[in-house]
């Protein structure tokens, strides 16, 4: 039940990990969050994952996240008739409306809003970046192009368009059938791709209320230049360095990854590193030391959550990439070079009541040296307040509501415990001593910082700092 790792560990289901016994075994190996991926599979196959995920979890006893990610638009290119065509440097290409099948000179781009985005001079990337086309003119339904790097180019390969944002909704039709299909199953989370501007947060925030969290996954370098604002908007971020670095220079992905982290931490808001982090686990029984430096670099940023894609949805070897992250991140957490990592981005506390508490107990915790900070919450903003300072101290989170304790497993450091609320003071102490006690937080004659807020049950009134010893009689 107890984590001793701080970073939080999100892996992606798939025909790799579709069974409770493998999602059992996921979640014994260090998982705490599992992400389905709407793009892939049916509503059906998606509600079969979500009830195994709960099966574990209340086999378990340990709350668990669930985070549905949306697919997002897709642009692609049309098919050929002879299914692909080899593109030559040098040689023109010419992308139409015309829905014919294409061959080596022209191909279908069935997507007018790239027609209004671009301007000559920009680039256009086909298959992931593999190919890239140099924009010579462009016509109401006609994109006359150069071929800079040339290869071999399919049916259906997708276009990037790194230096426009496109006037296109990041919910397409799709989406909104998914998001209300992952609503009423009961997702904790909710990641939007293709988000290039904060009203594209609006728009999801607008259909969501506060029935998820909602995730926005920065892919695209237009995002990055609202980067506040999208923080702003959103409860989490997640730095989606696959698709990222298709539009932007490869050399300039770690930088906007610590960039991006260091504004959230900034802000306070979950911060999530993702793709590619032990790639080649999808065939290997072990990682590149690449691999375990890339997910040391992120721990070390103080991300709050690091994730596992095709590792653990369709590789050989989905347990063992999950135990290979949760490694990693723990002993990188036990370096004292973490410790002053995380003091160089340290929250600011607001010039709140719950600030001040949350602050407080972070430091009452330090002199002391107390065993536990445990933090009662309603709605979660009280442990993410803890969370946000990064504490030395573990942090145990009771709440009577089990949709927080689910929303929570996604945030750094956060152990969350579903319990009755407490009556009075002296039942807040009794419940934290004797949970610490039951979940190894603790033992006898231990310390412990105890926040809450008075009137209990009330969200958002964190008042109280209490410091209680540990005692056998402590019961409830």
């Amino acid at each position: 039940m107890h984590r001793e790792r701080r970073t939080r560990i999100i892996a992606t289901l798939g025909p790799a990990s579709a069974t409770v016994q493998t999602i059992k075994a996921l979640s014994d190996a260090g998982a705490d969050v599992f992400r389905l991926n709407m793009s892939h599979g049916d509503h059906a196959g998606v509600e079969k994952l979500h009830r195994a995920i709960r099966d574990v979890e209340k086999a378990t006893g340990r709350a668990i996240g669930i985070l549905a990610d949306l697919q997002g638009p897709k642009l692609r290119v049309g098919v050929f008739a002879q299914d692909s065509v080899t593109l030559k440097e040098g040689e023109e290409f010419i992308l139409d409306m015309n829905e014919a099948a294409g061959d080596a000179h022209r191909v279908c781009l069935p997507h007018p809003e790239i027609y209004q985005a671009v301007d000559p001079g920009s680039e256009l990337l086909l298959d992931d970046g593999k190919l890239r086309l140099l924009i010579k003119s462009v016509e109401e339904e006609r994109i006359i192009t150069q071929v800079k790097v040339g290869g071999t180019l399919s049916n259906r390969k997708g276009v990037n368009v790194p230096s426009a944002i496109l006037p296109l909704a990041a919910l397409t039709k799709k989406d909104r059938r998914d998001l209300d299909f992952v609503l009423g199953l009961g997702v904790d989370w909710v990641a939007l791709s293709f988000v290039q501007r904060p009203e594209d947060v609006q728009e999801a925030r607008a259909l969501i209320g506060d029935r998820a969290g909602i995730l926005s996954k920065l892919e695209k370098p237009s995002a990055l230049h609202m980067l506040d604002e999208i923080v702003d908007q959103s409860d989490a971020i997640m730095v989606a360095r696959g698709d990222m670095g298709v539009e932007l220079p490869m050399e300039d992905v770690p930088a906007q990854q610590k960039k991006i982290i260091r504004h959230c931490r900034r802000a306070g808001k979950t911060v999530i590193v993702a793709t590619q982090m032990l790639e080649s686990m999808i065939h290997s029984p072990v990682p590149t030391r690449a691999e375990v430096s890339d997910v040391a670099n992120a721990v070390f940023d103080g991300a709050d959550a690091i994730m596992l894609s095709a590792e653990s949805a369709a590789g050989d070897y989905p347990v063992d990439s999950v135990s290979t992250m949760d490694r990693i991140a723990t002993r990188i957490e036990k370096e004292p070079s973490y410790r002053r990592a995380l003091a160089k981005e340290e929250n600011i506390p607001e010039a709140t009541t719950a600030d001040a508490i949350s602050a407080a107990a972070k430091q009452v915790a330090d002199t002391i040296e107390a065993d536990a900070i445990v933090t009662y919450t309603t709605s979660g903003s009280t442990a993410l307040r803890a969370s946000r300072g990064r504490p030395r101290t573990p942090l145990l989170v009771l709440t009577p509501n089990q949709d927080t304790a689910r929303r929570l497993t996604i945030v750094w450091g956060l152990n969350s415990i579903q319990t009755e609320d407490a009556t009075d003071l002296q039942d807040m102490i009794d419940k934290a001593c004797q949970i610490s006690l039951k979940y190894d937080y603790a033992r006898i004659n231990d310390r412990i910082i105890i926040t809450a807020g008075m009137p209990f049950g009330t969200p958002g009134k964190t008042n109280i700092l209490r410091i209680a010893r540990v005692q056998p009689y402590h019961k409830v």
